[in-house]
């Protein structure tokens, strides 16, 4: 693990931008992972679009009242620091322990965030001046909104290293990907085969539709038996897709 931000090869962030994360779920646990689905996690706005980005992790801890005060938001560990570390492209993922009376992040951090280019903002925490954050045009996903601000009821301590988001072990430059139905985690080591494999998923689902809007009954057809299989295999060697 490199506590220094990669990027995200633009081929693969193009290709997961198609995979819904219903699709990544069910791929990463024929991996072996089910819990890659971020608690939590639902679009602030509606209508946001599918966004995919390597993670720049956030932490927080619970508030101790010598550390969590409006002074510490000048301190060299601050979110403010740490937003000016965010490289243009990333996923700022936030751990802060499903907190819901306390807003890590507001309008004017929000705008910054745009600002320098990030994705988008993911939490299992709220965020506060909902209007404002709405306006800076900062794709967010968390689990609402409160007034109070973070050091009401949290500590930030540090960014870029591992934390927990929703229940969700999620390590600096793991892969994020965001729909309507919230945030998934893909780990880097697994990058290129959950995509590959997702991209096939796909494919195969959008046959096994289409066979759906035919008419064609459900069993043999989803999950396909081998019959089915041939004639996907032959539709998709139609359409030119390599195997």
């Amino acid at each position: 693990m490199s506590l220094q931000p990669l990027p995200l090869d633009t081929a693969l962030a193009q290709a997961l931008a198609g995979v819904s994360t219903a699709t990544l779920t069910t791929v990463l646990l024929k991996q072996g992972l089910r819990n890659v689905w971020l608690r939590g996690t639902r679009p602030l706005a509606p209508g946001l679009p599918r966004l995919v980005g390597r993670a720049f992790t956030l932490r927080f801890v619970p508030a101790r009242e010598d550390l969590a005060t409006p002074a510490s938001w000048g301190a060299p560990i601050s979110t403010r620091a740490a937003i000016e570390a965010m490289p243009a492209g990333c996923i700022a993922v936030v751990g802060a322990l499903g907190c819901t009376d306390a807003g890590i992040f507001g309008d004017i951090l929000c705008a910054r965030m745009q600002r320098r280019g990030v994705a988008a903002l993911v939490t299992d925490g709220v965020v506060r001046d909902v209007a404002g954050v709405l306006g800076t045009g900062l794709p967010v996903w968390c689990q609402g909104t409160a007034a109070p601000p973070s050091v009401a009821g949290l500590t930030f301590v540090g960014w870029q290293e591992p934390i927990a988001c929703g229940g969700v072990a999620v390590f600096p430059n793991d892969v994020v990907v965001v729909d309507q139905d919230g945030a998934v985690l893909i780990p880097a080591a697994l990058l290129d085969a959950v995509t590959a494999a997702a991209v096939e998923q796909e494919r195969l689902e959008s046959w096994i539709m289409g066979e759906v809007e035919a008419g064609a009954a459900l069993p043999g057809l989803y999950p396909p038996n081998e019959e089915n299989r041939a004639r996907y295999a032959a539709w998709a060697a139609a359409q030119g897709v390599p195997r």
